[in-house]
């Protein structure tokens, strides 16, 4: 069977995959004061991270509308995927089944499932990954959906920011915890819990926290054997081949991506912060 998968420009997709006929990325729109800019192939990352260290107000970002979904799904394959970023964290989950909605309306039937992956950035990948590794393997729709489903459940976040505060302000956690890692040094792990962020662990220093949060990666390595390991990193190669290199060291994984941020991505992580889902 031909496929689609749609992401929200929350995904990062693997340079092999970026030109591939099978993705489609509906773009957020991310906002810096009066710096306005949608978040699809132009995005510039240095440009961006530079408006936010200049601008005082915090950045914020606005999901992609209903209809951008449902021309999205408008293809000739006969299996469409949608997969979002956390519904806890941003409207593009509800704007995407809005779309499938409309797309129905206006269309007719279609299968179109639409995944909130309770996660963001690689997390997202990770999921339009195995998407594909069901699809080449021709199994039918709903089977996909399923294995999908508990594959993305079974999947881990973590991540381990220098700055906090786009999260603080745009209420995605506690002003205690901000405020906490911003005046003592203290580098919160954090981790998603079904979308929801939640803290795991702290370290003084950064390097420390990327430790600990390896380690929370090996046990989860441990556990699943055979996952994928992918870190996404905002402006940080060499934090993500640090934890690369701490996890392999001592667990087997199938392969380790490592993909830059995107607009969204670089808007939570903030310069310097990674996000390591197995």
């Amino acid at each position: 069977m031909s496929y689609k998968i749609v992401v929200d420009s929350c995904c990062e997709i693997p340079q092999e995959f970026k030109q591939d006929s099978r993705f489609e990325v509906v773009p957020l729109s991310l906002d810096v004061g009066d710096y306005h800019v949608i978040d699809d192939e132009n995005f510039n990352q240095a440009e961006f991270l530079h408006e936010v260290a200049a601008c005082p107000k915090c950045p914020r970002s606005s999901c992609p509308s209903p209809e951008l979904f449902m021309e999205a799904y408008r293809t000739e394959a006969e299996h469409v995927y949608a997969i979002t970023l956390s519904s806890h964290l941003s409207g593009s989950y509800n704007s995407a089944m809005l779309g499938k909605n409309l797309y129905h309306e206006q269309y007719g039937e279609k299968s179109i499932h639409v995944f909130d992956s309770e996660s963001a950035a690689c997390g997202e990948t990770q999921i339009a990954l195995k998407i594909m590794e069901y699809e080449e393997q021709g199994l039918d729709f709903d089977v996909i959906v399923k294995k999908v489903e508990a594959f993305r459940d079974g999947m881990s976040t973590y991540f381990v920011l220098d700055n906090l505060e786009t999260l603080r302000k745009n209420g995605r956690m506690s002003t205690v915890k901000a405020l906490v890692a911003s005046t003592l040094s203290i580098k919160p792990i954090m981790a998603g819990n079904h979308g929801v962020i939640v803290q795991k662990g702290q370290s003084i220093g950064i390097k420390k926290a990327l430790g600990k949060m390896a380690e929370l990666v090996i046990a989860d390595a441990h556990k699943n054997i055979g996952r994928r390991l992918m870190i996404t990193h905002c402006n940080a190669p060499e934090r993500a081949a640090y934890v690369r290199d701490a996890v392999l060291a001592k667990a087997k994984c199938k392969e380790c991506i490592i993909l830059d941020a995107r607009g969204v991505s670089s808007m939570y992580a903030n310069d310097g912060g990674v996000i390591v889902t197995i």
